[in-house]
């Protein structure tokens, strides 16, 4: 019943598939075959446990814990159909290999609808054995493995709150999990409403101050006059008003974490003593000679493109590079239409529930609608608009009617233009956009970008099209 070929295909299956740790309980009222099954599993390595009936079999699983069961079809008592569903009710997990003498295609049909992974039909020989165990050996790893990416994926989610599975999130995820740990200063970059705060918290959180003082700055709310005493704090009458010792928040975020939004906001004075902060760890209060040592992870982050900024002379360059040593890039949400549904579903749980409206739900023509539109504003109009929806709209159900009176527009829209009847030239047309919106942003590409809605690199093309330096 057994004989001794080889086959390539089970050399290749077995070097991929890890047999060093794979228990297996074999199912075999026949004792010479059962011990020969046997010595060709483990001198694979495979770790054979044996039986000679089902009840047996049955018994077994009740103390021990096998990857895979390989039982005959015929056996004394119970057979190896009844073996199979006794497995498939009470072990799920577990491989299931059925060895029997019938051959013909309808039986194995039956079989594998059983709940049998594979079969073996007699006669076999030693390849075709182990070409078996290997491939359920390297399917079931697969599986499992998945099973794992998708455990870390659901918890990454619910540890970062962050709502996203498409591939430009998990590779922010990714980044975020790798460099979280550290120390190094990171800037995150995005458009606006992107959610540049949440990936800073998630860092935060993910890294060994996630229980000190997280604390969020945003630099362009800050009065000029005042940010450096509210950065890095003032003596006692260092200034008019200031009757007492003030502590700034990077002293106040010590251990701990400070996030810089908008540093693109800050000030060139105080960029430089950010900068001597980076690079000594210490702060001077003013007012004050004395040097104040601190142990603070700075996380910066902003909406403008920083060395457009450097080149107009609105940002120091070796501060530039010393925020910019783990960049991080929050993805727009219209380049992530993956996640869109889910965080439509994920926003209405969310304020229903918060203001106590009851279950509501998206018509069809309303969820298409919100699907074809490519959120300018982010995540944060998204999240604007489904509050809106869900607490104005009347029924449990929201129309497609409840959802155009948001008004949404898309970037660059604009209704009041006619195409006129004679037609145009698109390619003067197009110059002409481009010369406007440099001049409108007095050359600064980036911004002229912006204003037409383009990306940078499809902005520069049409510039190099057009012969426009």
């Amino acid at each position: 019943m057994l004989s001794s070929g080889l086959t390539i295909g089970a050399e290749k299956l077995k070097k991929t598939a890890k047999t060093t740790k794979t228990s297996i309980l074999l199912v075999e009222d026949e004792k010479d075959q059962r011990a020969l099954i046997k010595a060709i599993l483990e001198a694979e390595s495979y770790q054979v446990t044996e039986v000679e009936t089902a009840e047996d079999a049955i018994e077994k699983l009740r103390v021990d814990n096998f990857e895979i069961v390989i039982s005959d079809w015929k056996l004394p008592g119970l057979n190896g159909d009844e073996l199979l569903a006794e497995i498939r009710e009470n072990h799920p997990q577990t491989g299931f290999i059925l060895i029997t003498a019938h051959s013909d295609a309808s039986h194995a049909i039956s079989i594998i609808r059983a709940g049998a992974d594979d079969y073996l039909p007699k006669p076999f020989d030693r390849a075709s054995l182990l070409f078996t165990v290997s491939k359920l050996v390297y399917t079931r790893q697969i599986e499992n493995e998945n099973k794992e990416l998708k455990t870390q994926s659901k918890h990454r989610n619910k540890l970062l709150d962050m709502i996203g599975n498409s591939s430009a999130m998990n590779r922010l995820f990714l980044r975020i999990e790798k460099t979280a740990p550290t120390n190094a200063t990171i800037l995150i970059t995005g458009e606006s409403g992107t959610g540049k705060e949440l990936a800073a918290r998630a860092i935060h959180q993910l890294s060994s101050r996630k229980e000190k003082l997280f604390l969020p700055v945003n630099c362009a709310a800050i009065p000029e006059s005042l940010a450096e005493s509210e950065l890095f704090g003032a003596e006692k009458g260092a200034y008019t008003g200031s009757n007492k010792n003030r502590v700034g928040k990077l002293e106040a975020a010590s251990e701990g974490t400070i996030f810089l939004d908008e540093i693109g906001e800050l000030p060139l004075i105080l960029q430089s003593k950010l900068l001597r902060f980076l690079q000594e760890g210490t702060i001077t209060r003013v007012g004050s000679n004395q040097e104040i040592s601190l142990d603070v992870r700075v996380v910066t982050a902003t909406n403008r493109d920083l060395l457009e900024e450097v080149k107009q002379g609105n940002f120091r360059e070796d501060l530039f590079y010393r925020l910019n040593v783990i960049p991080v890039t929050i993805p727009p949400l219209r380049n992530r239409q993956d996640d869109l549904l889910p965080l439509i579903k994920h926003f209405i749980t969310i304020f229903t529930e918060e203001h106590g409206v009851g279950e509501k739900q998206l018509s069809s023509a309303a969820l298409k609608y919100l699907l074809a539109y490519s959120w300018p504003g982010n995540v944060r109009q998204l999240r604007n608009s489904i509050e809106r929806l869900v607490l104005l709209s009347y029924e449990d159900v929201i129309s497609l009617q409840d959802v155009e009176e948001l008004e949404l527009h898309q970037r660059g829209s604009n209704k009041d233009y006619v195409l006129p009847s004679q037609g145009i030239s698109w390619e003067s047309h197009e110059k002409d956009c481009l010369l406007q919106a440099l001049s409108h942003c007095n050359n600064n590409r980036t911004q002229a970008a912006k204003l037409l809605g383009l990306s940078y690199k499809a902005f520069l093309y049409r510039l190099e099209k057009h012969n426009i330096n």
